[in-house]
C-alpha cells in the first residue's frame, strides 16, 4: 500500500469513527432532539438503542488490528444503516439538510472500506 493510501484509508477511518462514535452515543442516551427525529421518522425509541451499540461496536471493529472478517461485517452494517437513513429521510420528505450527516457517513464508510491496507482484508476472493 503506497503513502497515498494509507493517508487516505486513515483520514476516511478516523473521520468515519468519530462520526459514528458521536452519532451512537446521542443514539444511545436519547438525545431529545435525536429522539424527536426518531419520532418523527416512525420508529421506536429502542431503535436508537440498538442502532447506537452497533455504531460503537462496529468502530471498535474497524480500528482494532486483525479480525478482517469482521471488519467486513462491520463496514456492510455502517453501509446498511447510513443507506437506510439516506433513504428514511427521502420516504418521509426531508429537506436537503437532514441528507448531509448520513450520506457523509456512507461515502467515508465506502471509502475507508476501499483503502483499506491488506492485512485489514479477507482473503476470500484470494
Amino acid at each position: 500500500m503506497n503513502k497515498r493510501n494509507k493517508i487516505i484509508y486513515w483520514v476516511a477511518t478516523v473521520w468515519l469513527s468519530l462520526g459514528m462514535v458521536s452519532t451512537g452515543v446521542v443514539q444511545i442516551i436519547h438525545l431529545e432532539e435525536e429522539a424527536q427525529k426518531m419520532k418523527a421518522l416512525g420508529y421506536p425509541m429502542y431503535f436508537l438503542t440498538i442502532i447506537g451499540v452497533w455504531k460503537l461496536l462496529g468502530t471498535v471493529a474497524i480500528l482494532m488490528p486483525k479480525y478482517p472478517l469482521l471488519k467486513e461485517w462491520a463496514y456492510a452494517g455502517f453501509f446498511f444503516v447510513m443507506s437506510g437513513a439516506i433513504f428514511t429521510h427521502l420516504a418521509v420528505g426531508d429537506g436537503a439538510a437532514e441528507y448531509f450527516g448520513p450520506t457523509l457517513l456512507l461515502v467515508l464508510t465506502v471509502v475507508s472500506w476501499l483503502f483499506r491496507p491488506a492485512d485489514r482484508k479477507t482473503n476470500l476472493n484470494a
